[in-house]
């Protein structure tokens, strides 16, 4: 969703951006249709990209655990002219993350490297993505993660349900009521997890259920934009959830959308009023004194959903690469008092608004 673009571009800098001003970067159009496995893999015409997993693990005793899985594509728009191996056309950043109640905080890394020299890179056609030795990839039907960071590492499998869920209209998802303010996206949602966790040096297994996003776009966010909710919920009746908000500087939402994935096949894109976010409960960060409201009401259509998180503290300070902050956790799906599934909640734009642009 439109939420990453307001990360990624944060890595580009000043001189990159006014660089950025005489590039064509491919726009996106509504009714291009999309196609797999092609579109599994990297578009760099466009301006940025991600692939981002998340979702609920379970330790052999039942512990529960939330994991975040993150690669961002940026193409910088500089040194495109450039004969140099050197020139930084295109940028590859990772965030990881594990969510863990007994810790109660993230632990959580991040990368980021130039394409080339075998630093990092992308694949065409086909979901592959690294940046070191953090990989993230489509093989033999099932997703691939792996994470090594200094108090943490993973190695994941993911399985899909089904088919891509696409999000708006056949995968053309409007940001705006200016139709250029869009992204092609879609999603993986109710994806069988098993593996490995290394927590304190003690590998153990899991297994769980998790969510991918994978969307690309060439457009920043509407002005007035300060930031987005944003949530991905796997319901245990077999549905899946997709839906987001931008809100503008007074927390006001400025559009909103939502994809239902229904349990017997098919799926319902919802128009932006049948969608509205109320938030709950707070949390202040004791780190950077952000207050973001971690309990949430949902309402989509005729249905009303809570969202309670996993634990209060899961900020992700992500300076060192996106030069952003943001709350990406672990939720439960509640309902009339009872919980139906577990899902992710992604919310930035609290502290400062991010400038790109």
């Amino acid at each position: 969703m439109e939420r990453r673009r307001f990360l990624l571009a944060l890595a580009l800098g000043a001189a990159g951006r006014s660089a950025m001003a005489a590039v064509d970067f491919a726009p996106v159009l509504p009714g291009r249709r999309l196609v797999f496995p092609a579109d599994h893999g990297a578009h760099p015409d466009f301006r940025t990209e991600w692939w981002y997993a998340t979702g609920w693990l379970n330790l052999p005793d039942g512990s529960p655990l939330g994991f975040q899985t993150t690669f961002f594509r940026v193409r910088t728009g500089v040194g495109e002219d450039s004969p140099s191996a050197f020139a930084p056309r295109q940028l590859i950043l990772a965030h990881a993350a594990i969510a863990d109640p007994r810790l109660g905080r993230l632990r959580h890394g991040e990368r980021s490297a130039r394409v080339g020299f075998g630093r990092a890179g992308f694949a065409l056609g086909q979901t592959g993505v690294w940046v070191g030795d953090w990989r993230f990839a489509l093989d033999g039907g099932r997703y691939r993660a792996e994470v090594h960071a200094d108090d943490f590492a993973y190695a994941l499998e993911l399985q899909p349900a089904g088919p891509p869920l696409l999000n708006g209209q056949g995968g053309f998802s409007a940001k705006a009521a200016d139709p250029r303010h869009a992204s092609y996206y879609y999603s993986r949602p109710q994806l069988a997890v098993s593996g490995s966790v290394t927590l304190d040096g003690k590998q153990q297994p899991v297994r769980g259920k998790a969510w991918l996003d994978h969307e690309w776009s060439s457009e920043l966010l509407p002005e007035g934009a300060k930031g987005w909710d944003w949530v991905g919920l796997n319901l245990d009746d077999g549905s899946a959830l997709m839906a987001f908000r931008l809100r503008d500087g007074h927390g006001r939402a400025l559009w909103a959308a939502a994809t239902w994935q229904l349990a017997g096949g098919g799926a319902r894109v919802m128009r932006p009023a049948e969608i509205a976010f109320t938030p709950g409960r707070e949390w202040r960060s004791p780190r950077t004194a952000i207050t973001y409201p971690v309990e949430w009401r949902l309402r989509v259509g005729e249905r009303e959903f809570e969202l309670r998180p996993l634990l209060d503290d899961q900020e992700l300070d992500s300076r060192r690469s996106t030069g952003s902050v943001y709350w990406e956790g672990a939720v439960r799906v509640v309902e009339g008092g009872r919980e139906l599934g577990r899902g992710y909640l992604e919310m930035t734009g609290y502290g400062e608004r991010i400038r790109v642009g």
